[in-house]
């Protein structure tokens, strides 16, 4: 954490007065928090060091979208996805991250913070110059209505900020954010990445005369703070954001080098192979491409041959993840770890690499895979005493055994594989009949559905089912639209599905949300599998808690290893960088953010000597 000012004081006043005073004037203002340690920037930089200060402010970039939009609207729980990310860019937080550090924010809206030693609550003093496009003030009240707005009606924003018990106004430009308990070093931070929307606009009415309803879903271009506005919009199809010329935060030394573009245009397709082919056509500047096969295959056009689009990847040093076949642990027949486990070792990784994905990605073996968080081997020090406080509460093998995915590839690997999965089935309970997996007792078969909504995760779907089927179980795959979807997973009403949970370099408060035994009944939290575990609890609450980075550390990987042991998922796989494509128009820093893979279009501008280079 930055140093505490020296308070001002008369010459000649002694230390223990001098002391005393600053006691009394409560915990020093910082421009920066960092949950571990001091921030690397100090008060009153001058920009952040991945940037180009000198970045020209002009042009037009074209992004792709996939599915489509029926509201602006970011409060309603249903707005997700790319609509939430083109409009959360008309809006501001009180403080914004630093590329280049680990868990590291810096005033925005706000422009200094402040919290006791025992973390029991946070106070944010807005910046006197911030405003909305409109003109107005930005106030404590925004603050604290938004916050109230969002716990209220979004799932993921409520249980995120639940332990937030009260937000109000204390000063002319202060908000004061008391917590349920002390000792929570994230809550002050999280608060700062609060989105603050305009009470005066929300409790406003509309053209035509009627009165806004934040619960509903809109196609009025909201009011906003940021560095851009809707310019335009085609529903369901584009939405075009435009450059604020006049901007109260442009000169912000957060802002420096950002926000370069006059034009930011979002083009939405449903069908990801019609995106690709628009991009070829040179309809959209950039790409982010998530299909291995793509990557190998669909970029040899005669632009990429001529170096007029350019293939670039970004390493991932930012972020864990665990994708995976998600098992719903709610139903019966997925209570029982050893059927989990048994389907995790019906799954070939290895030939689904070879045969769908060119060889490229790598099987997850971890709920943090890709971090230091990861566990591995067997737990030694910090992480040991941490497992020995739930020793009971916890499959043996966590101190036994280093957690390791079954191993295929070749036929001989194949069935053995196969041999296993029937083992743990039968001691679960399930035999085989007739070639078909039934329960032993009730003689009722197993079947299951794996349930999709995105045509890519079918054809892996697809490959997953004759394994499956080999085991006797009677396997159904089903492609629903995403409303559809949607519903069912608010309700839990799926067998297997696939998802991903992406993690920090600095877990916390949303393990609550994703393995927690509250969020396990919450209709649309994180936690799909359904996990209700004591021991879990007790060890995300110490994860939460920790006081430094070295116990953080050791908490997460103690908490991993349980969740691995008890096989809630089949791992699947992933990459270590950021596949991009883009037409050769645009610069790029010198030095590109650590953490930030490719950060477009934040940190890159339009380059016009490059542009006509390569003409249309």
């Amino acid at each position: 954490m930055a140093a505490a000012p020296v308070l001002p004081l008369a010459a000649g006043v002694p230390p223990i007065s001098r002391a005393r005073a600053q006691a009394a004037a409560g915990p020093a203002w910082r421009h920066g928090l960092s949950l571990f340690g001091s921030v690397k920037y100090a008060d009153g930089f001058k920009h952040f060091d991945y940037v180009n200060p000198a970045a020209p402010k002009a042009g037009v970039v074209r992004q792709t979208a996939l599915g489509t939009f029926d509201s602006f609207n970011v409060v309603v729980s249903g707005v997700k996805g790319s609509i939430a990310g083109a409009v959360g860019l008309i809006y501001e937080s009180l403080t914004t991250p630093a590329l280049d550090e680990v868990s590291t924010e810096y005033g925005l809206l706000a422009e200094a913070v402040r919290y006791p030693d025992d973390y029991a609550s946070v106070i944010y003093r807005l910046r006197a110059e911030a405003r909305w496009h409109d003109g107005k003030p930005v106030t404590p009240e925004d603050v604290v209505w938004s916050l109230e707005a969002f716990k209220k009606n979004h799932p993921q924003y409520a249980a995120y900020y639940r332990h937030v018990v009260k937000a109000e106004k204390t000063g002319e430009r202060e908000v004061t954010f008391t917590f349920d308990a002390p000792g929570n070093r994230e809550l002050p931070q999280i608060v700062g990445q609060l989105m603050v929307l305009p009470k005066h606009w929300w409790e406003g009415t509309d053209a035509k005369g009627n009165k806004r309803d934040v619960t509903a879903t809109t196609l009025e271009p909201p009011l906003g703070s940021a560095a851009y506005r809707i310019k335009s919009f085609v529903a369901g199809r584009s939405v075009t954001l435009e450059r604020v010329k006049d901007h109260w935060g442009a000169k912000l030394n957060v802002n420096i080098g950002r926000n370069n573009f006059d034009e930011i245009r979002y083009e939405y397709f449903r069908d990801p192979t019609v995106a690709l082919e628009a991009f070829k056509a040179d309809q959209i500047d950039w790409r982010s491409e998530n299909s291995a096969k793509n990557w190998a295959t669909a970029y040899d056009f005669p632009a990429v041959k001529d170096k007029r689009v350019v293939l670039e990847e970004f390493p991932n040093r930012n972020s864990g993840i665990m994708q995976a076949f998600v098992m719903n642990s709610r139903r019966p027949k997925f209570s029982d770890a050893r059927v989990r486990r048994a389907l995790n070792f019906a799954f070939d990784f290895e030939e689904m690499n070879k045969q769908i994905f060119f060889g490229q990605y790598q099987r997850i073996s971890s709920y943090f895979h890709g971090t230091e968080l990861a566990s591995s081997g067997l737990p030694q020090g910090r992480e040991l005493e941490i497992l020995e406080t739930v020793r009971a509460d916890v499959p043996p093998e966590v101190f036994t055994a280093p957690y390791t995915n079954p191993v295929g590839g070749n036929a001989e690997a194949v069935r053995n594989n196969l041999r296993e999965a029937l083992k743990l089935l039968k001691e679960a309970g399930y035999e085989v009949r007739e070639r078909k997996l039934v329960e032993t007792k009730s003689g009722t078969p197993f079947t299951i559905e794996l349930l999709v909504e995105d045509p890519a995760m079918e054809r892996v779907m697809l490959f997953f089912k004759p394994s499956l089927e080999r085991l006797g179980i009677a396997v159904s795959v089903r492609n629903i639209d995403p409303t559809q979807y949607e519903n069912r997973m608010r309700s839990w009403d799926f067998d297997i599905i696939v998802s991903s949970w992406g993690e920090s370099l600095s877990p916390g408060n949303e393990q609550r949300e994703y393995w927690g035994s509250h969020a396990a009944d919450t209709a649309g939290s994180r936690n799909l599998i359904g996990i209700k575990n004591a021991a879990i609890d007790k060890l995300i609450e110490r994860v939460i808690f920790t006081k430094d980075r070295d116990d953080l550390v050791a908490a997460t990987r103690a908490l991993d290893r349980v969740l691995l042991h008890h096989y809630y998922v089949v791992p699947q796989w992933t990459y270590p960088f950021q596949r991009t494509a883009r037409w050769d128009r645009f610069g790029k820093p010198e030095t590109m953010p650590k953490y930030g893979l490719a950060s477009f279009p934040t940190v890159w501008w339009y380059d016009a000597d490059k542009a006509a280079k390569i003409g249309k």
